[in-house]
């Protein structure tokens, strides 16, 4: 299969190699050159880990017109708040209609990106689908080489139209089929994204530590203590209650843990710390960190406007979007996916529509 990845981070480097050792034709495009610039001479991604070996790539470009010259799948694996713009880049620049898939799209990602691309090519109907999460848990170590530490079983997958989830996974190439499960509707892997409740409350609470030169820490082992993960349990809570609302409940970040690294734990705590994927991660060394930038504007902030929009008490999200927004002195309800921004301003209704069938853009 011809095979675009968008992004060469962390995750676009594990997807790349695995798509390219299982023999798929792999186009890396980044946006800036120097991320990319040792690959583009050697087309050579060292992987270690769950997948093994010195991978070779077909081409590497920072050129989006020649990464989207007819590929049959479009895996963009960027930082969410960089979908809006890579859905209008992509509509003017794609001449077919492949099925392009958020690796993950955090909460309304398929939705920014649509809206976004319909904006500048409403003639085009490509196939927009989003995971819960990146099926791989990873770390890039060089510009060129990736760790991969484990890959999650059971990733949620959704199009608009969620009847189709099962021949869509099936569409995917045979080595990520096996990663994935249906979402009953696309409001699963919105509101089913676990990377805002694990990533921004840890940081901002972490915030000396993370900024002092000296200490190095392990993210989740000794930064998310029982104290810390006691509270994320409660902003999970009101994240499993806006599912609710919106009729597609969905699972604990806890039982999220045990279910996709079939791991034990009778609480977030217990799981995190049993998680041996997790054991060496360590902690950013910024507060200028995809953990805050992404994960507030991308997931807290339109969950918390979702859930007020359904008279729900959000007092636990709203407290990390108010301490996000003043220790780093940006307004994410602004800046991020608020109803608005995302279509769905005139209500709860609205919001069924939309994710459970694209009434009116179908």
């Amino acid at each position: 299969m011809k095979v675009t990845v968008i992004g060469a981070g962390n995750s676009g480097l594990a997807m790349a190699a695995h798509m390219s050792r299982e023999g798929h034709e792999v186009t890396l495009w980044n946006r800036t050159e120097a991320t990319v610039k040792t690959l583009m001479k050697t087309r050579l991604i060292h992987s270690e880990g769950m997948i093994e070996g010195h991978v070779p790539i077909h081409k590497v470009t920072c050129n989006l017109d020649e990464a989207l010259e007819k590929p049959e799948l479009i895996l963009i694996t960027t930082p969410a708040n960089a979908h809006r713009e890579l859905g209008c880049r992509i509509g003017r620049s794609i001449q077919n209609e492949p099925l392009i898939l958020l690796n993950p799209g955090r909460t309304f990602g398929a939705l920014e990106f649509q809206i976004a691309f319909e904006s500048v090519n409403p003639k085009l109907r490509p196939l927009i689908a989003e995971a819960q999460t990146i099926i791989y848990t990873c770390r890039k170590t060089e510009s060129d080489r990736v760790h991969i530490l484990a890959l999650k079983s059971d990733v949620l997958l959704s199009t608009f139209h969620a009847e189709s989830n099962e021949e869509l996974i099936a569409s995917l190439p045979e080595c990520l089929q096996q990663y994935f499960i249906p979402a009953s509707s696309m409001i699963e892997t919105s509101i089913g994204n676990v990377g805002m409740i694990l990533h921004s409350a840890p940081l901002l609470l972490n915030a000396g530590w993370t900024e002092n030169e000296s200490n190095i820490y392990r993210y989740y082992y000794d930064g998310i203590t029982p104290t810390v993960s006691a509270f994320l349990e409660k902003i999970d809570a009101e994240r499993v209650r806006v599912s609710k609302a919106l009729g597609h409940p969905v699972e604990t970040t806890r039982d999220w843990m045990r279910r996709t690294y079939k791991i034990e734990g009778e609480t977030l705590f217990e799981c995190l710390q049993n998680n041996e994927a997790y054991q060496q991660i360590e902690a950013p060394t910024t507060l200028l960190h995809r953990y805050i930038f992404e994960d507030v504007s991308t997931g807290l902030v339109p969950l918390e406007a979702v859930g007020k929009n359904l008279r729900l008490d959000m007092q636990y999200t709203t407290l990390v979007i108010d301490l996000a927004s003043l220790l780093m002195d940006t307004d994410f309800r602004k800046v991020g996916r608020n109803l608005d921004s995302l279509g769905l301003s005139s209500g709860t209704l609205c919001l069924h529509e939309i994710l459970e069938g694209r009434v009116g853009h179908a």
